[in-house]
């Protein structure tokens, strides 16, 4: 089947989906899948593992809830200076940390991260612990309230469908052949004469822009924002994302921001109905116990599933074709 007659199939998909279930939950499963996506760009497809995404994720999220809220600017203004803010953290940190590879750029990004934490935590803007609370959704183009969940459902899918395509057009774009080679061998990136430092700046950058762009719309949602987005525990997250799905794909983020996702927030319901249906109450400690399911999750798919659910089911296709 042709990609594009898949994503339009996908697409039509998602458009139906808040008729059968809680449209808020699908807008929380759209954002953390466009913050995948973005994350997988630099990751699968420039090969530079960052740990430190939940700054750019976090960090819009606090400036388009505070310029919102406090400044009561248009939503379309709001979503945009927390991308923008987001770009400029990415912009900095990559300056700082992209002439280091291997683990010593990762720690680069997360020391870099854990000071936006930190700075979070103490600037009375952000709320502190308590969060920054009741951001208002505002109106689309200042006559279309958002006040609606299915309203604001067709927006954030009009968001995440148009950050998905970016990232489609930037990877089969000659931009995304040079960071793939770069990914592949760089040093023959290097003898090619590509400027290999410019090249993961912009990868870097464009990650950075477009994973704000999710943290600021999920902050538009939920009409709040917490520390937690903030906290490296939420960059670790979107690398298990990345991975359970395909690392490398298109798809792939998607389908593990869903399945992680899901089982943060369902878990718990289907470990209630299974301890009513059997009568054994340890189910009910499944809810409890979420992280270790996931963790669990994630050992299987490294040790199985290497290439994640995407990356597996496309090899299987391709070792049919080939043997057929």
């Amino acid at each position: 089947m042709n990609r594009n007659v898949g994503y339009l199939i996908a697409l039509a998909a998602a458009a139906a989906l808040p008729f059968f279930f809680y449209p808020v939950f699908l807008m929380k499963l759209l954002c953390f899948a466009l913050f995948a996506c973005a994350f997988n760009l630099l990751i699968g497809y420039t090969g530079l593992l960052s740990f430190g995404h939940a700054a750019f994720f976090g960090g819009a999220g606090y400036i388009a809830g505070h310029s919102l809220k406090v400044w009561g600017v248009p939503t379309e203004l709001g979503l945009i200076l927390g991308t923008a803010v987001a770009a400029v953290i990415g912009l900095g940190m990559g300056l700082l940390a992209i002439r280091r590879q291997g683990i010593y750029f990762t720690m680069i990004t997360l020391a870099l991260a854990q000071m936006l934490f930190f700075l979070c935590l103490e600037i009375k803007a952000t709320g502190g612990e308590d969060g920054l609370q009741g951001v208002p959704r505002g109106k689309l183009l200042g006559t279309i309230s958002l006040a609606d969940d299915l309203t604001l459902y067709y927006f954030v899918l009009f968001v995440c469908v148009a950050g998905f395509a970016l990232v489609v057009r930037t990877v089969h774009s000659p931009f995304g052949q040079v960071l793939k080679a770069i990914k592949e061998n760089e040093p023959r990136a290097i003898s090619l004469g590509y400027d290999v430092d410019r090249y993961k700046l912009l990868a870097f950058v464009l990650s950075a822009a477009l994973s704000g762009l999710a943290g600021a719309t999920k902050t538009l949602v939920l009409g709040f924002e917490t520390l937690t987005d903030v906290h490296w525990t939420m960059s670790g997250l979107v690398v298990l994302m990345t991975l359970v799905g395909g690392l490398g794909t298109l798809v792939g983020p998607v389908v593990g921001a869903i399945v992680v996702i899901a089982l943060e927030n369902k878990l718990g319901d289907v470990g209630n109905a299974l301890a009513k249906m059997t009568g054994f109450s340890w189910f009910n400690a499944i809810g409890e116990s979420v992280t270790m399911v996931i963790g669990l999750i994630f050992v299987v798919c490294v040790l199985a599933f290497r290439r994640g659910i995407v990356g597996e089911i496309g090899a299987l296709i391709k070792r049919k074709r080939t043997a057929g």
